[in-house]
């Protein structure tokens, strides 16, 4: 017999469990000067070796930073010290310009690429990037990334002044960043040269050097490429583009980002996709409204260096600066109190 209470009162527990209260001002403005004091003490220079950006950064034309910072951001999955290394040789062989590099490849290949065999410029890029690999991609997919990059800025002056025609074309504001990434992708995945250089390969290596921002995920690389092209000049970034604010960018939603932010309740969802990084910046956007990404650098290798690991300890939280508006921190100080042995007699019945 089904029992008439139990749907009473399992009902709120269940639209506990699934309701998600947005984050506050009131927690924004406390979680402002934490995050201010974090940034400050950041040992930028020590973190800089640890991140991708520091290649784009070896770079003071704009053209060229646009350039490697998409090599960079593409090829920035796994680990730093497994990427790092192939990306220096992949520039040191670019020569000192990149951009001229890459715009001199689309030259080369010229029309003819799209035809299907390419031509002597295909068999000679291919030639010339032969050591490449890295986890699965190959040769023929740095070759269509290199030749499609050159290709859209030979089409349109720089993937930066591209990129802000397409979002003016969606309107502006931060609606318009994902339908514009989606675009910026498949324009560079359907460039005349891609078809011949991937030609019986196919382009399941060049979808994950250049994801689909419309698809389920965060599309956490584009979104850092985008930080590093539209945030700054500053010590991290490089504001080497014009035409989309600050304003409009969203969080670079990886696992460290993610752990700090549920920790900080700016999302209680459980996935990494592109709804909970927009959760995440829309309460970054409370603490500052012109710059939502401002701490990602910061929070994120808070989690990297190993003071925000997976499994916290009282001696990760008490060096954390962060620690009076984390949850978890406060979750398991209550949880140690609850767990101290009572004083006094225990009532038995």
């Amino acid at each position: 017999m089904k029992r008439r209470g139990t749907a009473t009162a399992d009902a709120p527990r269940a639209k506990r469990r699934t309701s998600r209260r947005p984050f506050s001002a009131a927690e924004a403005a406390a979680l402002a000067p934490l995050l201010q004091r974090l940034d400050a003490a950041l040992d930028r220079s020590a973190r800089l070796a640890a991140d991708p950006v520091e290649l784009p950064r070896r770079y003071s034309s704009p053209d060229d930073q646009e350039v490697a910072g998409l090599l960079a951001a593409c090829l920035a999955y796994g680990r730093a010290d497994l990427f790092k290394p192939i990306l220096v040789r992949l520039l040191d062989q670019l020569g000192e310009s990149p951009a001229a590099a890459v715009d001199a490849i689309a030259s080369a290949l010229g029309a003819g690429a799209a035809a299907p065999g390419g031509g002597p410029g295909q068999a000679a890029l291919l030639a010339r990037f032969a050591w490449f690999r890295y986890r699965f991609n190959q040769p023929a997919d740095l070759a269509a990334l290199l030749s499609a990059v050159g290709h859209l800025r030979r089409a349109h002056g720089s993937l930066g002044a591209r990129f802000a025609a397409l979002y003016a074309r969606e309107g502006g504001g931060p609606a318009a960043l994902r339908p514009a990434l989606a675009a910026f992708a498949t324009e560079l995945r359907e460039a005349p040269p891609v078809t011949a250089l991937l030609e019986g390969r196919g382009l399941r290596g060049l979808r994950h050097l250049l994801p689909d921002a419309a698809g389920p995920g965060a599309a956490k690389r584009w979104n850092l490429y985008l930080r590093w092209m539209v945030r700054g000049p500053d010590t991290v970034d490089l504001g080497a583009w014009r035409g989309v604010p600050r304003a409009a960018l969203l969080m670079p939603l990886d696992t460290h980002i993610h752990r700090v932010a549920r920790r900080l309740g700016l999302t209680r969802r459980p996935d990494a996709g592109w709804r909970t990084a927009e959760e995440i910046t829309e309460g970054l956007r409370l603490v500052d409204p012109a710059d939502p990404v401002r701490y990602d650098f910061a929070l994120c290798h808070l989690g990297m260096c190993g003071a925000c690991p997976p499994r916290l300890t009282p001696a990760h939280c008490a060096a954390c600066p962060l620690v009076s508006a984390c949850r978890c921190a406060s979750a398991a100080a209550g949880s140690r109190r609850r767990g101290a042995p009572r004083t006094g007699r225990s009532r038995t019945r």
